[in-house]
């Protein structure tokens, strides 16, 4: 009997499995394709976008969207630094404001004036070009308003000097011989008056006063630097009859403290 050849392997034939029919995920939309997912996953399984996106960056203050601080930059990359330089370049505008424009010196020195208190200054010597008997320049700075200044009629001037240079924010005038309305329309009193003021460089300043013909003080807003006197000037009255002197009760200076 002869030799038994061995037999040739067959490989098996893959045998076909009935597919499962795919379930249809319930997890989150893609937010790009609005594709749904399962659960868990991180990428779309059809566009493979971001399913959990990171937390979106904080918008940036007003002051970083200006350049040249609107560039994103790293956690503590210069921003102190660009912090100082804006501080520095506001600060820097307002002295130049302040030393070489006019009308930026006067609005910093009109802000201080409201911003800051006032006192009460007097001055140092009062001269007047005339005064009735009984009524001398004095009498206008007293303190006193059933005292008064008793100017022989427009014209005349009341002249104030003080010894020390000061910022003269106001001044306040009481017309007319007393506050009590009968015993003040028995005197004239002025209706419109000159005010000028001189400051330590020379520099003379005029306004104009049109003033109440009524009992009470009258504030009149100044805002000069470096006052050294200040002269009233009469120029109308009301009730002048004869030879009656002109009455000013009170004048009163403030400073900015």
């Amino acid at each position: 009997m002869g030799a038994v050849r061995p037999a040739k392997p067959v490989a098996r034939r893959p045998v076909v499995r009935p597919v499962e029919a795919d379930e249809t995920p319930d997890g989150p939309p893609c937010p790009a394709c609005g594709t749904p997912n399962l659960p868990g996953r991180r990428f779309c399984r059809r566009c493979a976008a971001p399913l959990r996106p990171g937390d979106q960056p904080a918008p940036l203050p007003w002051w970083r969207t200006v350049w040249p601080f609107r560039r994103r930059v790293r956690v503590r990359s210069g921003r102190a630094v660009r912090r100082i330089l804006l501080v520095l370049a506001v600060v820097g505008l307002l002295f130049v404001g302040y030393l070489f424009l006019p009308a930026g010196r006067v609005l910093f020195e009109d802000v201080r004036d409201k911003l800051g208190g006032t006192g009460e200054i007097s001055p140092a010597d009062v001269t007047a070009s005339g005064a009735a008997r009984g009524h001398p320049a004095r009498a206008a700075v007293d303190g006193l308003t059933n005292k008064y200044w008793g100017a022989p009629g427009p014209g005349a001037s009341l002249t104030c000097a003080f010894g020390t240079p000061f910022r003269l924010v106001g001044v306040v005038l009481h017309t007319g011989a007393s506050t009590e309305p009968e015993e003040f329309r028995r005197e004239p009193r002025p209706t419109r008056a000159d005010l000028i003021v001189t400051t330590a460089d020379g520099t003379v300043h005029e306004k104009e006063l049109t003033l109440n013909d009524k009992p009470g003080p009258q504030t009149v807003r100044t805002g000069i630097s470096d006052v050294v006197s200040v002269q009233l000037v009469l120029r109308e009255a009301a009730g002048q009859t004869g030879s009656r002197p002109i009455a000013v009760g009170e004048i009163e200076f403030f400073r900015r403290t």
